[in-house]
């Protein structure tokens, strides 16, 4: 699918966020369906907005008829200030949907990352729900169990992982989510970064979207 990518730049509280949007398809959906953001792995392994995965990301809820937008992470391309360990990270996502909600007020809204994008998306959505703010629903892909304190996820989450990730081993997400009860789906020989594999994340969402 060939998509339009629309670049712009909005203030965060350590300076300007390089940020991407992507609309889906006016012909097939004269209006969104909802408001999807996505955010990359860590910047300092050279996470950034153009990553396969989120790039995946992007690409299935706009297919999903989203409008989609990305962000580069604090001192990531034209991102300005320092990696925050999540903290200002989860700030500046804030910021984000402050920002995108001026132009789309009413949208439902998804949540979806990758890796430590995950955990940034996770402390986002909890500010959020104790703020009373509906999350239509989170969506964590290689999510960062055991490197990062990840908070407890709605029941309806979609989780998906690779069965030989050796970056976050899968040990560590069935730790996470045992006491949660929550399943997660586990794609055969897939490595941290989904190489080769990433039509099965897309496939994944789609078949699974309601």
């Amino acid at each position: 699918m060939n998509i339009h990518t629309e670049q712009f730049l909005i203030p965060g509280n350590a300076g300007q966020l390089q940020c991407a949007v992507n609309h889906p398809d006016p012909e097939l959906f004269p209006k969104p369906t909802g408001l999807a953001l996505v955010a990359h792995p860590h910047p300092l392994f050279g996470g950034t907005m153009e990553n396969k995965v989120a790039q995946t990301l992007a690409r299935t809820f706009v297919s999903l008829g989203y409008v989609t937008v990305r962000m580069n992470f604090r001192g990531v391309g034209q991102s300005e200030g320092v990696h925050d360990a999540g903290i200002g990270e989860t700030d500046d996502m804030e910021t984000l949907l402050e920002h995108m909600r001026q132009r789309y007020p009413d949208l439902p809204l998804v949540l979806s990352g990758f890796s430590f994008g995950t955990f940034v998306q996770s402390r986002l959505h909890q500010r959020l729900s104790a703020a009373g703010i509906a999350v239509q629903r989170l969506v964590l892909v290689g999510a960062a169990a055991g490197k990062w304190a990840m908070p407890d996820i709605p029941s309806d989450t979609i989780l998906i992982h690779g069965e030989l990730d050796d970056t976050i081993p899968l040990q560590a997400v069935f730790d996470w989510l045992r006491p949660q009860d929550i399943p997660v789906i586990v794609i055969p020989g897939a490595d941290h970064f989904f190489h080769r594999r990433l039509p099965h994340i897309k496939k994944i969402i789609s078949d699974l979207w309601t």
